[in-house]
């Protein structure tokens, strides 16, 4: 027997693209064609399903990005109501003589029950439905999505900096950042969205009073009129099948307007909004006890529903008692004694207590374990990790690990960072709080704890996680505790990178080499340079802040140039040459043009005649002359700076290496050039000469 073949555009995930206008049809067509009552009380119980379907999702959502197709929901079930009640409408006015069944057993059963013999009341009622939902949730649920639109636009700006800084930091790769930016803007759509979608809803509560009204007197003329009804009959009948017609279209409405409100309201969090209710609600037994007495001591008095009262004092307090007994083990834990540690006998002391000095440490304050501790989720073991990683791909080799641990003797709150067991940078995190920086450009002040980013001097503040998006809407970067330390190791494990580049490191990197170009590495060392002599040339590049990515050409240019030179400096030079393409574009990237600063002619002689005179070190330069160089550079790379360039000084072969030395300390960000090294394809702008007016 041959199976039956459905089109491809009716199987596979082709069928799930064509049932929204498969349904956006069947509701035009509701509006047009005429339907029986049967089809009627199928589509009607559809909706009501529908609603709960739509009711029970928000209320298991744990973000509101979730359940990112709910204005498109809140729309289409819109739409499939005011469809329903035209259809119901053609229904009623034409066949509502017959009887209350002439529109389906639906209404009908909706009408007797809502009326229940009294249809001033029955009106009355739906009215009240109707109100509820129009003025209370539909309004209140639509204000919420107005504000949070606003809000979520206001700090678009301030959360993709955020995400930059992250990314730049290494704290997350390019694949998490696209991530977290198209969450970013969703978040925003979302409730704009929503903002237009509940003003359809409000629409429709309205829309629901009038077709109600209209079905009422149009059906009374209908029946006096055409069918020769008594008045009597025709308000029964018509007054039963308008109030359940209203009646089954307004209650879906509240139930999704419901939705709407609990999407829109709830604050983000790891669980639903159900677990959140009874977590927060009945996880104190004091507010569940004080609660019991004065519910028990109500109906104490004369003429309150006793029993009602005392029985719910009664489960307050029985549940109050339950939560008590939830807590005890949790407080047992914590007061439970620590068991008395033997003493134990003095021993010798043996080689094993010499312990090696950790080459990278962190050590943090007893309220920062949080954040290092692996069983509470601590959040910068996995940033280092990626700190280390993105050093690696930047500078070219891998750095030690970060050694973590406790020291009681720092405040609860610092934290302090060691390279070979001496400290080079301190600071302050406080967990569960944001550090607001102040990039330069803010619209305000912030309420808090002002202090400076450690990493880089910005003024920041320390603010609490309530305020954190009223900062970012302000223009400041807003980064977690983590963040701050993650940052500040990073920015000095890069500024410390020729110190952690030690003999070790430099024979793992040759390891790591010699899978790749074996007969390379073996030619050079130690044949031609000693390991000893290639770590002092990286050293020596690092500093410089040089990256060592390109190994090949660095071990090339050794190989070439070790048998005529063997000192480092020198071969230092002779390897930035070679590396002087790379250098200049890391320092000037995407520009054919090269702003540099440059000595004057009267000022450049005298440091090669003192550059003669003392040999390489410099160490004859003359105070007065040294002064002035560092004086006039300081002024011309402010001059830079302003101008929104990089400080770059542009000097003779001969005297870049030791203008780099000398100039180092004073101006950490200035760039020493040679000409040798500027590709022929570059152009120099000289924007200022140092020691012109010398």
């Amino acid at each position: 027997m041959n199976s039956i073949k459905l089109p491809l555009w009716l199987s596979g995930p082709n069928s799930k693209a064509i049932a929204a206008p498969i349904i956006i049809i069947m509701m035009l067509s509701m509006m047009i064609l005429p339907l029986p009552a049967f089809v009627l009380d199928v589509f009607f119980s559809f909706n009501i399903a529908l609603s709960i379907i739509v009711l029970l999702t928000a209320l298991y959502t744990v973000r509101p990005l979730d359940f990112m197709a709910f204005p498109t929901v809140l729309l289409v079930s819109t739409m499939l109501r005011l469809s329903l009640n035209v259809a119901s409408t053609r229904v009623v006015l034409t066949e509502g003589h017959t009887g209350p069944d002439a529109a389906g057993k639906v209404i009908e059963a909706f009408g007797h029950f809502l009326i229940g013999g009294n249809y001033t009341v029955g009106i009355v009622v739906f009215i009240i439905l109707t109100i509820i939902n129009f003025t209370v949730v539909t309004k209140g649920a639509g204000r919420i999505a107005e504000v949070g639109a606003r809000f979520a636009l206001d700090a678009m700006p301030g959360k993709q900096m955020a995400i930059d800084a992250d990314l730049n930091a290494g704290l997350i790769a390019e694949p998490e950042a696209k991530r977290r930016r198209t969450e970013v803007a969703q978040e925003a759509e979302f409730y704009g969205a929503m903002d237009g979608a509940s003003k359809y809803v409000r629409g429709d509560a309205v829309a629901g009073i009038i077709v109600t009204v209209i079905n009422i007197v149009g059906g009374l003329l209908v029946g006096l009129l055409q069918h020769d009804m008594g008045f009597a009959d025709a308000l029964k009948n018509y007054t039963l099948l308008a109030i359940g017609d209203g009646l089954v279209a307004q209650i879906p409405s509240l139930i999704i307007s419901t939705a709407a409100g609990v999407v829109v309201s709830r604050v983000a969090s790891d669980v639903d909004i159900g677990s959140q209710l009874v977590n927060q609600l009945f996880a104190k037994p004091q507010v569940l006890y004080i609660t019991g007495a004065i519910i028990g001591g109500m109906g104490l008095i004369p003429g309150m529903p006793h029993v009602a009262f005392i029985l719910l004092g009664s489960l307050l307090a029985a549940a109050g008692h339950a939560a008590s007994k939830r807590n005890a083990p949790a407080a047992e834990a914590v007061a439970e004694p620590v068991a008395p540690v033997a003493p134990v006998e003095n021993e010798e002391a043996t080689w094993q207590d010499i312990v090696p000095v950790d080459m990278l440490g962190l050590e943090v304050g007893y309220r920062l374990i949080p954040l290092v501790d692996k069983t509470q989720s601590g959040e910068l073991l996995k940033r280092i990790k990626g700190i280390r990683k993105k050093f690696a791909q930047e500078i070219g080799f891998l750095s030690p690990p970060v050694h973590i641990r406790d020291n009681l003797e720092l405040k609860p709150s610092s934290y302090r960072i060691t390279l070979k067991g001496v400290e080079v940078g301190t600071g302050e995190a406080h967990a569960g709080q944001f550090l607001a920086i102040n990039p330069g450009m803010v619209s305000g002040t912030l309420a808090g704890a002002p202090t400076t980013d450690p990493a880089f001097g910005l003024p920041a503040v320390w603010i609490d996680s309530a305020m954190r998006e009223q900062a970012q809407t302000m223009g400041y970067t807003v980064v977690d505790a983590g963040t701050v330390v993650a940052t500040h190791l990073n920015h000095l494990i890069t500024s410390h990178a020729a110190e952690l580049l030690g003999r070790q490191e430099v024979q793992q990197l040759l390891d790591h080499l010699a899978k790749e170009m074996p007969k390379l590495v073996e030619d050079l060392v130690p044949k031609m340079v000693s390991i000893s002599t290639l770590q002092k040339v990286l050293q020596n590049l690092l500093n410089e802040g040089v990256h060592i990515r390109d190994m090949r050409t660095i071990i090339e240019c050794l190989a070439e140039q070790s048998s005529q030179v063997q000192e480092s400096n020198e071969l230092t030079a002779l390897v930035r040459i070679a590396l002087g393409r790379a250098i200049v574009q890391d320092i000037f990237p995407g520009t054919n043009e090269l702003s540099v600063m440059a000595l004057d002619n009267r000022l450049e002689r005298l440091l090669m005649q003192a550059l003669q005179a003392s040999g390489p070190d410099g160490a004859g330069i003359e105070p007065g002359l040294a002064d002035t160089l560092q004086f006039q550079t300081q002024q011309a790379a402010q001059h830079q700076e302003q101008l929104g360039l990089t400080p770059v000084l542009l000097v003779p072969a001969p005297l870049r290496a030791l203008l780099s030395r000398f100039l180092r300390r004073a101006l950490p960000q200035l760039k020493v050039l040679s000409h040798a090294e500027l590709p022929d394809t570059k152009t120099i702008k000289v924007t200022s000469l140092v020691g012109a007016q010398a």
